[in-house]
């Protein structure tokens, strides 16, 4: 007999190359990432150390289905990304052991209300409801970590068949072990925990009725309807 006092929440999940599933804990992303990103939003990039933001769990969208267009916004944007799947935890984790903590890699797509980032940016407010709402995060399936190498690879989004996006992993400015671990640095990562490494430059508006097909070479693929 349960003591819960409601019925407990459905654990979101991921679907892996392997058949099985991935739960999902916490979603962290990484800012600015891409050079030529941080340019197209107006700054100027550095080696800076990298600054994070979260999204819920329940923001993760899978299997190919469809994603709601959000409410409060009239400028929703798109941001391919590889997803890193931590499959084990840990704080202050070393950068030359980082990778040994990743289950696996993802490709995904970090949907923005860039109009309400951009007024929480000059009143200098939190940009959770900018990034972290309802189904704000498509996320393709997870394939082990050993058929990836997450250093280099074509990155790209095409919407409604267009290409909008294409970079290369190798663009990153953190590499994927160095953002690992100056994650752990603020957090104690663990089993379950989901993180976004950036974009490319190419972010634009999306309508209701786009298709974005995001994909990694090596990695794979996402696909979601705006609707």
């Amino acid at each position: 007999m349960s003591d819960l006092v409601i019925p407990a929440p459905t654990l979101p999940t991921v679907p892996t190359t392997t058949g099985g599933r991935f739960p999902v804990r916490r979603v962290f992303c990484v800012g600015r990432n891409y050079a030529a990103h941080a340019r197209e939003m107006g700054h100027d990039p550095d080696r800076e150390p990298p600054f994070f933001f979260t999204k819920p769990a329940g923001a993760v969208v899978t299997d190919d289905a469809d994603t709601p267009y959000p409410s409060v916004t009239e400028r929703l944007e798109y941001e391919v990304e590889l997803v890193v799947a931590i499959g084990r935890g840990g704080t202050d984790i070393p950068v030359d052991t980082a990778l040994d903590h990743v289950w696996g890699y993802a490709v995904g797509i970090d949907l923005t209300r860039r109009d309400l980032q951009a007024e929480a940016k000059r009143l200098g407010r939190p940009w959770d409801t900018a990034k972290g709402f309802d189904a704000s995060a498509p996320v393709g399936a997870i394939v082990p970590a050993a058929d990836v190498d997450p250093t280099s690879g074509t990155i790209e989004l095409r919407v409604g068949g267009e290409l909008r996006q294409s970079g290369d992993l190798a663009d990153q400015i953190w590499s994927v072990a160095e953002t690992i671990a100056e994650l752990s640095r603020f957090v104690s990562l663990a089993p379950g925990d989901l993180l976004f490494t950036g974009t490319p430059d190419g972010v634009g508006v999306l309508a209701r009725g786009d298709l974005l097909e995001g994909t990694i070479a090596g990695v794979g693929s996402v696909r979601t309807v705006i609707v």
